[in-house]
C-alpha cells in the first residue's frame, strides 16, 4: 500500500467503515487477550457526546480507502484515547501519527492537559508508537483503578502531557 497522503474525518455515527475498522481491532485483540481483559468500547459508546471519534483516510479525493481509527474520550480532569488501530497494510506510513494530532488537538480544543491511555502488555508496536509520541507510563487511573487486579492483569497504562494545554 502506498499512501501520499493521510485525512482525517470525525465519525458521528457507525458506519460501514467504522464498524469494519472496530470489528478488526477486535478481532486482533481477541485473539490476545481474555474477555474481561478487553476494555475497548463499544461501538455504539464511541459516539456519546464526550468522545470524539476520528477515521483516517488514505489519500485523497471521494472514495478515499479508510485505513485507520481512534478517538478521544473527554471527562473532567483528562482525555483518553480510545480505540486506535491502522490497518496492517497502512502501518508505518504516518496514519497513526495522523489520527494521535487529531486527538491530541481535541484534547487541547476541550480545554484538557493529560491525555491517557490503555493498551494491552503484547500490543509491542502500540507501546513502541506510545513511547515514541512522548507518552510515559503510569498508575490505573478513572475506572481501571477501581477494577479486579485480574481484569488489568495485561493492561499498560499510559499519559502525556500536551504542551500547550490550559490545564
Amino acid at each position: 500500500m502506498r499512501i501520499t497522503h493521510v485525512t482525517i474525518e470525525r465519525a458521528t455515527a457507525p458506519t460501514d467503515d467504522v464498524r469494519a475498522l472496530v470489528g478488526e481491532l477486535e478481532e486482533a485483540l481477541a485473539a490476545e487477550y481474555l474477555p474481561e481483559q478487553r476494555h475497548g468500547l463499544a461501538l455504539d459508546a464511541l459516539f456519546r457526546p464526550n468522545i470524539h471519534f476520528f477515521v483516517a483516510r488514505g489519500d485523497a479525493g471521494e472514495g478515499a480507502a479508510a485505513v485507520g481509527c481512534g478517538g478521544v474520550a473527554l471527562f473532567a480532569d483528562f482525555a483518553e484515547v480510545k480505540r486506535m488501530y491502522v490497518r496492517p497494510p497502512a502501518r508505518g506510513l504516518g496514519v497513526a501519527e495522523a489520527l494521535l494530532a487529531r486527538v491530541e488537538a481535541a484534547t487541547r480544543e476541550a480545554g484538557l492537559a493529560h491525555l491517557r491511555l490503555e493498551t494491552g502488555d503484547r500490543q509491542t508496536a502500540a507501546i513502541r508508537f506510545y513511547e515514541r509520541m512522548g507518552f510515559s507510563r503510569c498508575a490505573a487511573f478513572g475506572t481501571y483503578a477501581a477494577m479486579p487486579a485480574a481484569s488489568i492483569l495485561t493492561s499498560l497504562f499510559f499519559e502525556k502531557r500536551l504542551a500547550g494545554s490550559a490545564a
